[in-house]
């Protein structure tokens, strides 16, 4: 039955409640632990604990709660001003008091069929929601919040702490900091050689200089005016006998909010387009006021009870409207809730392809093939290196197996993946049936093509390249051997999963970077698979150079086997790496230079299409013009980026390719690119931009030839302090996996995989995947769940099949979530 009013009432008065008690609890708790480590660090108990008092009572507090919080309120009376000893008892008598009340009333278990509504309500588009409108929905829209539940998901990159906010007189150097000043002068001006943008702050106490050395004039010189008010956060430094901050993070104070900003832990977000953190944040606060009701966890009960975790909708209110400067907890609760669901999704997919008949590919003796495995080798110019040896192995063992093979192979540029895949396409070959290679683009395609067909012509078997280029002639002509039986192997892009390609007896697929396609293109192409209707499936190769660090690999590949080249071949020269400054810049130019007059060619690569009005970063498109007319007027310069057509990109590759080109200008389009042997200088400018893992993918377009080849890593100034650190790490080290663990450490997994692509839900927590410890816990308790409810016929499970299936989006088609 669904709750009345008064029922709805009472549970959100008695979930208050438990938030005011965990509000109280978590400054004490900081300041108790580690042998009161922390006990100087926290202010303001006294406030804190009165106001939360004073909460409580209004919350409807029973009498045996209101007795402990008065007891609470003396017992913090005066407590700033103690001694340390009276202080730290007090702390836990008052620990133990906040323990002591009474659990509030559990909250009712919610039904499939509430949680069905409560989906549907979290789908809200913002347009309809009060306070927002069309126009704004439009601008919240292109920072991708579109939905109730995107807003919830939006959460708040740090907190400040206003109910201190320091004046400018009393700024301690090395302090991430909090003050208020207004602009008492601004402009440009010069530190030597260099010029930096200046602006003085002052609160009447004294001055505070706030400078930006990465800016762009035309737009600083407008953001700010003088006279106007300021709060302004970040790590207080000095120069000279002058405190300063720099690139600080501001907002604009209106006269009439003084009193407003001076009290509170105030959530800071992501900047959306020109919007003040203030609109941000009363936008975001009205949503959940309005919603986060409605927020449905996928969690079992016993998992936020065993692991101390908050319930998703407390989690939400405590991330956006924090009583206490620590929100971990709710960050934790909602990282948790989203691994726990991806974890049961992906144990529900191996469990489906544990289930699924696949093709056993045994040798056909005095067939047309026998033996090819060994021609092949007698044809090779080398040796397999012992990776190769090894990974072959794994796949031809799965190959055998009367289950589809689901295999990953990971490996470097170089490491030698296309001839171990030829070698499993030629297995399948053997057997009597046809492989299917799939690349992302028509030219590397064609590159698989070119490096493959030599073999396969050489052994007897009939390839084929299918490519939108064809003419329609060639293609008809081409679809007919597909379909007849006329071709062994076929190498194509997408083009191999549109609906007129049949296949007559496919058992092998190779898709070559699948996150450039995605589980959709890969599950059609499955259907075309020999036998797939009658659930027979075919085998499933895939390759990537990008570096997955391997606790990272087992869940964006949770469906898959993965297998792993860590060597490459003998011969291999190492790409010289050199981390240079705005200062190098002429020095890089030279390097260029005497690399392509040698008669080598050149990448440059920019993080941007066009220039960005509040980002002072170059970008390819202005870029490419100023080199082709200023800097290298004596050579050829190209220009490739993302968002031109297919085949204007295909053009420019091709040039670069046949040397029509000498210096090739591009974003990060080539990361995945054509073989370009004669390529043997990278230029990436804004390398402090870039994760690792992109940058050892963009590192791997050079170095590909018999010369010797450099990369430059152009770092414009930052204030944080890691980026050269960071970068440092490409100058030590080509091993790709060691470079994919410091980048996970450092940035996340963002770099390695767009999780849409990978056919996993989206993360709506940018710490999904960081915290290993956490993944491992919910790949723990998501088989817990399945152990103890295999059909998923349990009540609660009603409710988490439903949160699944809207979580993964239409990626989870299993008969189990029905």
């Amino acid at each position: 039955m669904p709750d009345t009013p008064k029922n709805n009432t009472s549970r959100s008065s008695a979930s208050r409640l438990a938030e005011v008690v965990s509000s109280v609890l978590k400054p004490l708790l900081f300041a108790s632990k580690d042998a009161f480590r922390h006990l100087n660090s926290v202010k303001g108990i006294e406030n804190l604990v009165s106001t939360l008092s004073s909460d409580a009572e209004s919350l409807g507090a029973g009498e045996a709660e209101s007795a402990v919080f008065a007891e609470l309120k003396a017992l913090f009376s005066g407590f700033d001003d103690l001694a340390v000893e009276e202080k730290k008892e007090r702390l836990r008598k008052g620990v133990s008091l906040a323990h002591s009340i009474g659990a509030p009333e559990k909250t009712p278990a919610v039904t499939a069929e509430e949680a069905s509504a409560m989906l549907k309500k979290l789908k809200t588009p913002l347009e309809f929601v009060k306070g927002i409108g069309p126009k704004l929905a439009e601008r919240l829209g292109k920072k991708g919040l579109t939905t109730v539940e995107d807003m919830l998901y939006f959460l708040p990159i740090r907190y400040e702490d206003r109910r201190y906010i320091i004046k400018i007189k009393e700024l301690t150097p090395g302090a991430s900091t909090v003050t208020t000043g207004t602009v008492v002068a601004q402009g440009e001006t010069r530190y030597g050689r260099r010029k930096v943008y200046e602006m003085a702050v002052s609160d009447g106490s004294a001055i505070l200089k706030v400078k930006w050395f990465n800016y762009k004039l035309s737009y600083m010189s407008g953001r700010f005016k003088t006279g106007q008010r300021l709060m302004l956060y970040g790590v207080v430094s000095s120069y000279g006998h002058q405190k300063e901050m720099i690139h600080p993070d501001i907002e604009a104070v209106d006269a009439d909010e003084t009193e407003q900003i001076e009290q509170g832990i105030v959530p800071v977000y992501s900047q959306i387009e020109n919007f003040h953190q203030k609109t941000i944040r009363k936008i975001v606060s009205g949503v959940v006021e309005g919603y986060s009701e409605s927020a449905v966890g996928g969690l079992p009960d016993g998992v936020v009870e065993r692991c101390g975790l908050l319930g998703l909708k407390n989690a939400f209110r405590e991330a956006h409207l924090p009583a206490a400067f620590d929100a971990s907890l709710a960050k934790k609760s909602l990282v948790f809730d989203e691994l726990f669901l991806l974890e049961l999704g992906l144990a529900l997919k191996r469990r489906e392809l544990k289930r699924e008949r696949g093709i056993a590919f045994s040798s056909s003796a005095g067939g047309r093939f026998e033996g090819i495995e060994d021609k092949l080798r007698r044809l090779l110019p080398f040796r397999l290196t012992a990776a190769q040896e090894k990974v072959y192995l794994e796949i031809k063992n799965d190959m055998e197996s009367p289950h589809p093979m689901n295999r990953l192979i990971q490996g470097d540029v170089g490491s030698g993946k296309t001839i171990v895949s030829l070698m499993a396409a030629l297995k399948a070959v053997e057997a009597g049936y046809q492989a299917a290679i799939m690349a992302p683009t028509e030219i590397l395609s064609e590159q698989h093509y070119l490096t493959t067909h030599r073999y396969a012509e050489a052994l007897g078997v009939k390839p084929l390249l299918l490519t939108g280029n064809m003419t329609k002639g060639e293609r008809k002509a081409g679809l007919e051997l597909i379909r007849e039986g006329g071709v062994d192997l076929v190498v194509g892009t997408h083009a191999l999963i549109q609906k007129d390609v049949d296949f007559s007896k496919l058992g092998l697929i190779v898709i070559d970077e699948q996150h450039r396609f995605g589980v959709v293109q890969r599950a059609a192409l499955k259907k075309k698979g020999f036998g797939s209707e009658n659930e027979i499936y075919p085998d499933i190769l895939i390759m990537t150079a990008t570096p997955i660090p391997r606790t990272l690999s087992m869940t964006v590949f949770g469906d898959l086997d993965v297998s792993i080249i860590d060597e490459l071949p003998p011969g291999r020269k190492p790409v010289h790496t050199k981390i240079l400054r705005e200062a190098d810049r002429v020095k890089a130019y030279e390097i260029i230079r005497k690399e392509v007059v040698e008669g080598s060619q050149c990448y440059i690569v920019y993080p941007l299409v066009e220039e960005s009005e509040e980002l002072s970063l170059r970008d390819a498109t202005r870029m490419q013009e100023h080199l082709r007319k200023d800097i290298f007027k004596e050579f050829k310069v190209g220009l490739l980026h993302g968002r031109m057509k297919s085949s204007e990109k295909e053009s420019v590759m091709r040039g670069f390719k046949e040397r029509r080109l000498d210096i090739l200008v591009s974003t990060t389009v080539i990361e995945v690119g054509v073989d370009v042997p004669n390529a043997t200088v990278m230029l990436v400018e804004h390398a402090e931009r870039f994760g690792l893992a992109q940058l050892h993918q963009l590192r791997g377009r050079v170095g590909r030839g018999e010369k010797k080849s450099i990369c430059l890593l152009l770092a414009a100034w930052t204030n944080a302090e890691d980026t050269y650190k960071r970068l440092k790490v490409m100058e030590a080290t080509q091993d790709g996996f060691k470079i994919a663990e410091e980048d996970l450490s450092i940035r996340g997994p963002g770099d390695f995989l767009g999780t849409r692509q990978a056919g996993l839900p989206d993360f709506r927590t940018s710490e999904a995947l960081t915290n290993l410890t956490l993944l491992k816990r919910a790949r723990e308790e998501a088989d817990r769940f399945l152990e103890a409810d295999p059909a998923l016929k349990s009540a609660e499970a009603g409710r988490i099949k439903l949160v699944l299936k809207a979580r993964w989006e239409g990626r989870l088609e299993l008969a189990e979530i029905g």
